[in-house]
């Protein structure tokens, strides 16, 4: 059993991950800014999860980690799953700067500070994992901060890797990739091309969080597509409409609501 610390999970991927790696018995360090979801997944299990309130864009989040990482007695692996976005076409200040904040800054400050956990006190060994997105391939003009900032994570891990590498340290890192889920994050009114439901999505997820796959996009779908994306000149690029979703019926609103908050998919709505 592994002593795993989860950044960001109250809700959407990182609770359903953390509700699956607490039932199969791993020392689970939940970390996040709901602490009545995080008292309730305690008390459901009491024996391997340990919580500390964190607001991945405040200084103090470093110090916060490091004592949650004292009451789970180590971490072996850090899986950072905080994240926000935005469809802004408007390009309003707020929420684009919100989503640097949060995306680039803090992750910035706890992926560091993970690390060096690792360097300093686990001689050079660990696993650094994060969810970032399909959306960070190229610039995607209806969520430019989102798409702009999954981009930096995964450039900022290539590199971390490569640091890792040049000062001798089996630091593991996984960058992993998914397409839409179903989430709170996602407007319940909007419908999202190859939207996949939690139950469908955290599976793959937590394979290739266990495989220490350097890369993987989830799921073989979006990895097909992503993979044509890459071959799509700038120049024809900007020029591709590019819809992130589209206007959903009050009906389906509703089910999109109720999957998002529920994690159950429908029988004909595996992916």
């Amino acid at each position: 059993m592994r002593r795993i610390f989860i950044m960001g999970a109250t809700s959407g991927i990182g609770l359903a991950v953390a509700e699956r790696l607490a039932a199969e018995g791993h020392t689970i360090g939940i970390a996040g800014r709901k602490d009545e979801v995080m008292k309730n997944l305690v008390a459901k299990y009491p024996g391997n999860v340990k919580w500390e309130h964190i607001d991945i864009t405040k200084d103090d989040a470093p110090d916060r980690m490091r004592s949650l990482i004292k009451k789970m007695g180590g971490m072996d692996v850090y899986f950072h799953i905080s994240g926000i976005g935005y469809e802004n076409d408007a390009l309003l200040p707020s929420k684009e700067i919100a989503t640097m904040q949060t995306n680039v800054v803090g992750f910035t400050r706890m992926v560091d500070a993970a690390f060096r956990y690792f360097r300093d006190k686990c001689g050079g060994t660990g696993q650094i994992a994060a969810i970032t997105s399909v959306a960070g391939t190229n610039g995607l003009g209806h969520i430019a901060a989102y798409s702009a900032s999954k981009k930096f994570q995964q450039t900022y891990l290539r590199a971390l890797d490569q640091l890792a590498t040049i000062q001798k340290l089996d630091i593991r890192f996984t960058d992993i990739r998914p397409g839409w889920i179903r989430t709170p994050l996602l407007d319940a009114g909007q419908n999202y091309p190859m939207i996949m439901q939690l139950p469908y999505a955290v599976p793959r997820i937590l394979r290739a969080m266990r495989r220490r796959a350097r890369v993987a996009v989830v799921d073989w779908r979006w990895n097909m597509l992503v993979g044509l994306w890459r071959l799509v000149p700038n120049a024809l690029w900007v020029k591709i409409p590019m819809p992130v979703n589209s206007l959903a019926s009050s009906r389906q609103a509703a089910i999109n609501a109720a999957e998002a908050t529920s994690g159950n998919a429908r029988p004909d709505t595996t992916a």
